[in-house]
This record gives C-alpha cells, sequence and structure tokens, in this order.
C-alpha cells in the first residue's frame, strides 16, 4: 500500500535523512515538502530543503517556505547541533529546483484539499507553526488528513531543557493547536528516538553502499555524533526525524500507545512540555497516541534501504 504524505520539516541533519528515507520508500508517495525556520533560519533549512531534492533526483516535487518565527514567541535555532548551514559538515551545491512560490501554509491545505477525505498524511518534522497556521485559516483540512505523525515531545524527557524537546519548544503554542485540534495525531517523541542510535556498524552499512548518497548519509552522521558527543555526552547520535517517517513506512517498527497529549504554555520550569496522560486507558475519543519504542536493527534496516533505492544521483539528482 502507498501512502500519499506531505512533509513538513526544517532541514536539519536529521531531516536530511528522513528526507532520504521518505523519498526512497516505495511505500511512500511524497506529495510536497514544506519548510518552517527551526533547526536553522528559514532561509537555510528551504535550501537544504532545495538542495536535498536535487540530491535526491526529486526535483518535480514542490518545495514551499512557509513560517519564518513561531506564532507569539522569538525564533529560537540549533546550530550548535546542526551547523550553520544547517547540515553539518555536508555541503551541498546551490539548488536548481526552484522554489514554489505558494506559502507552505497554502501547498498544505491545497494538497490536502485536492485529495479524497483520510488519504493524504502529514509527517511533520521541525516546529509546528505552519500547521497550526494552516488549521488556523483553513479548519475544514482538520477533518480531511488521514493522520498527523510528529517528531516531537517527549513522554518522561527533553533535550531544550530538562522536560521539554526541541520541536515543541521553539513554539508551545502551536504544538497545542496541533495536538487538540481533533484529528489523529501520532507524538514520536525523546523516548522513542532516543534508541534510533547511530552506531558505527550503522554508519559502515552507508559507506557499504559506495554511491554519493550513502556518503551524505555518513556525513550527517558524523556530524550529529561530534555535536550529541559535545552537547548531550552521547557517544553515538540518535536520529530522531526519520523515525517518524518509519511509522508511516513500517508501523511495526514503532510501537505506540493511545493517550492524552497536552503542552504545557506558562510553566516557569516546563514551557514547551509535553504533558502525556498514562493513567489507565485512554478514553474513547482520544485522538493522539504516543510512540514507546523501537525496533532498532528494522529501522536501520529500512533507511539503508531507502538510501540504496535511491541509487547514485550525479551532482545535480539525475540518476546516473
Amino acid at each position: 500500500m502507498t501512502h500519499k504524505v506531505l512533509i513538513d520539516c526544517d532541514p536539519g541533519v536529521d531531516d536530511a535523512l528522513a528526507l532520504m528515507l521518505a523519498h526512497g520508500s516505495p511505500e511512500l508517495n511524497v506529495l510536497a515538502v514544506t519548510t518552517c525556520g527551526g533547526n536553522q533560519t528559514l532561509e537555510k533549512v528551504t535550501r537544504n530543503a532545495l538542495s536535498l531534492a536535487d540530491e535526491l533526483g526529486k526535483d518535480w516535487i514542490p518545495v514551499a517556505a512557509g513560517a519564518q518565527r513561531p506564532l507569539v514567541r522569538e525564533p529560537l535555532t540549533a546550530g550548535h547541533v546542526h551547523g550553520d548551514t544547517g547540515l553539518g559538515l555536508v555541503e551541498l551545491p546551490d539548488p536548481q529546483h526552484a522554489l514554489d512560490e505558494r506559502h507552505a501554509v497554502e501547498v498544505i491545505a491545497q494538497t490536502v484539499l485536492t485529495h479524497a477525505p483520510g488519504e493524504v498524511t502529514i509527517i511533520a518534522t521541525g516546529p509546528l507553526t505552519n500547521l497550526a497556521l494552516a488549521i488556523r485559516q483553513y479548519p475544514e483540512i482538520v477533518e480531511r488528513v488521514h493522520e498527523v505523525v510528529l517528531m516531537g515531545g517527549g513522554v518522561t524527557t527533553g533535550n531544550l531543557t530538562p522536560v521539554a524537546e526541541f520541536n515543541i519548544a521553539v513554539d508551545p503554542e502551536a504544538a497545542r493547536a496541533v495536538f487538540t485540534a481533533g484529528w489523529p495525531v501520532t507524538m514520536v517523541g525523546l523516548d522513542t528516538t532516543h534508541q534510533a542510535l547511530a552506531t558505527p556498524e550503522v554508519e559502515a552499512q552507508f559507506a557499504a553502499l559506495g554511491t554519493r548518497l550513502g556518503q551524505i548519509a555518513v556525513e550527517l552522521i558524523r556530524s550529529y555524533r561530534e555535536a550529541y558527543k559535545n552537547n548531550q555526552a552521547f557517544a553515538n547520535p540518535p536520529c530522531h526525524d526519520p523515525v517518524a517517517v518509519a511509522r508511516v513506512i513500517a508501523p511495526e517498527l514503532v510501537s505506540v500507545r493511545r493517550a492524552p497529549v497536552d503542552v504545557e504554555l506558562r510553566g516557569e520550569l516546563t514551557t514547551g512540555q509535553t504533558v502525556v496522560d498514562l493513567r489507565g486507558s485512554a478514553p474513547e475519543d482520544c485522538a493522539t497516541a504516543v510512540a514507546t519504542g523501537l525496533d532498532h536493527g528494522g529501522f536501520w534496516a529500512l533507511v539503508v534501504d531507502a538510501v540504496r533505492n535511491l541509487g547514485a544521483p550525479t551532482p545535480h539528482g539525475k540518476q546516473a
């Protein structure tokens, strides 16, 4: 079965790996890619999305830029993790792919509304500003989206703060709007993505592909390894965003549990925390679920296979 997806992202080292997984998986039909400020500025992450479209041989897929900043808060980026360009050690040529002239919010709405109800899944791997704006301007999309699968939050841990994960904490008002909109939402949070460790053995699998894209994956992982060693004392880096994509491709790899989720907006020490209620069974009308576990080996096999499927593009993404 092929799933039609729209990917809203802020590339980003792990967003780049997520896009590789999505574009290299026959189970997904990527309809559009939209960007928002997050891991780096909107200008930088949008350039990365366009350059990656070239590299992956997907230059016909619309790429549209969206929100530069959160709904009400000051912008925050993560250059200390993703580097000055957002892609760490990876240097890509200037994009040949033209930016879609529409705003990301318009692309999200039009993509959903021009397909049958329940046909489009949204995968979100950055701050949720674009989605919050979309449901504010086009509330009719809520009942037409099959599911929102997002990388963000955590049940028991944070990374920007002890309890708040970066994507949620950057724009907690947007996150609350998305979690409480009433559409199905699956939160793939840090408790699960911290299990997606890119070990030297994983890195070797990408290197063994002998392709340009395999080498790009190696360089992305090495960038992340250095950043996580310096910032969070991880020996091997967790690659968060591809786990959300994997949940859509192969749900059996990412176990989930239905549970109510809300976002703290005013706590002195807890702003941006995803508050997950695991007390007993979820109410019948609960529209949210949280990831609880990951098949590490199956997950990385899926990502490596996707990069293998993409082949060995030339520098401007045309298949060799």
